[in-house]
């Protein structure tokens, strides 16, 4: 089997609570959405087609143990449940980025899902697959709300509230828009929410510069 990939690389982890570990990455081709904020259009077309054992070779050759599969949205292609299940297989510990959009009840229950919430000013809230925040496990999956102003702010307290996700997941993230939010407003509405989450910069983009290619 094969998966469209648009890179793999050996970096940082640049946000959840697994920020500043070291992580190989497996960047998937193709996303179904369409965030005006998305900092990865470059994933949305062309990418190589590999087989399962290329991939492996090269993770191999990181010789690191974290491994995140990311995109685009991964979960669009239908060959990347079984990678995970290899991946899992293989002892690595997995990462799943998934945008929300499709569903994540075929993931390997061994890996984490950190599921993002679409909020509003994504103009993609509405596709966001609702029973993915259902499936959210407490021992290990985590889920990010991209906040680009203090009404994607109010949404994800919404949303926080309307699914419990406090009980629900491990962490709860909130990720300002680089470049765009006012982070100084966001802290401060964080640190007096009373929620228990956690401000999540893009450290690798506070490292590298805006530019850097996502991780």
């Amino acid at each position: 089997m094969n998966l469209r990939i648009t890179e793999i690389f050996l970096s940082i982890q640049g946000e959840s609570s697994h920020a500043g570990r070291p992580c190989s990455f497996v960047r998937l081709t193709g996303c179904p959405m369409r965030c005006v904020w998305c900092d990865s259009e470059y994933t949305f077309t062309g990418g190589e087609r590999l087989m399962f054992d290329q991939i492996f070779a090269r993770l191999e050759e990181f010789g690191c143990n974290l491994v995140e599969v990311t995109g685009g949205e991964p979960l669009a292609q239908k060959n990347v449940f079984p990678f995970i299940t290899m991946l899992c297989d293989h002892g690595y510990e997995v990462l799943i980025e998934t945008g929300g959009f499709v569903s994540t009840e075929k993931v390997d229950e061994r890996a984490k899902v950190i599921l993002d919430v679409k909020c509003p000013a994504s103009s993609e809230a509405e596709r966001n697959h609702w029973p993915n925040l259902e499936r959210l496990r407490k021992d290990k999956d985590e889920v990010k709300f991209v906040v680009a102003d203090m009404a994607d702010w109010e949404f994800a307290c919404d949303m926080i509230a309307k699914y419990d996700l406090m009980n629900r997941t491990k962490e709860v993230l909130v990720s300002p828009v680089h470049g765009v939010a006012n982070l100084k407003e966001i802290a401060e509405a964080v640190s007096r929410s009373g929620l228990n989450v956690r401000l999540n910069l893009q450290l690798h983009k506070y490292i590298w510069g805006a530019d850097v290619h996502g991780v």
